[in-house]
């Protein structure tokens, strides 16, 4: 069976540089290790919010590294030097756009600048890419969704169409944890 491979890219100037310690990355790994039952293996990057470089490291992970799913967490707002959705969209080969809208949706219903976010999902040759929030209990929500109080779903979370998605294009067959 072919091992799930997942690059995770934290884009931040000032964590990149030391200015501060990157949560966004371990957030990401302890969602994913409580979510999937099936093996995967992580390449993590720490970069700042540079075009060039967010553009060359999605496409080191995708191109060389054969990553099915690749997470960037930082940099979709409206800020000049947030520009991950920009060189997310300069090297995709198809826009997936129900992942942008669900994430919005979600986020709405927690914080009301959530309408701020750029944040997309795009095909590039075998990989699934998607930006996330910047925030470990944002990144949380939009994979999970919104929960009624009874612990029923209200709101998917953009997770729940991923294992498919990496199935159609080709990747392996991705078990996930119930609930």
């Amino acid at each position: 069976m072919d091992t799930l491979r997942i690059g995770l890219v934290s884009i931040s100037d000032r964590a990149s540089s030391g200015v501060y310690q990157d949560k966004g990355i371990p957030a990401l790994e302890e969602w994913l290790a409580s979510a999937l039952t099936t093996p995967f293996e992580v390449q993590r990057r720490l970069i700042p919010d540079e075009q060039e470089i967010i553009e060359q490291t999605l496409c080191e992970l995708v191109d060389e590294m054969s990553c099915h799913l690749v997470l960037t967490t930082g940099g979709t707002g409206p800020a000049r030097r947030d520009v991950t959705p920009d060189a997310t969209l300069a090297i995709a080969d198809r826009e997936m756009p129900g992942f942008g809208e669900q994430m919005r949706q979600i986020s709405l219903r927690f914080v009301p600048t959530a309408i701020l976010s750029r944040q997309v999902g795009v095909i590039r040759k075998q990989a699934l890419i998607l930006n996330l929030p910047g925030q470990p209990k944002s990144i949380k929500e939009t994979l999970e969704g919104v929960k009624a109080d009874d612990g029923s779903v209200s709101v998917p979370g953009i997770f729940a169409s991923v294992p498919y998605c990496i199935q159609l294009l080709a990747g392996p067959y991705v078990e996930t944890a119930p609930g």
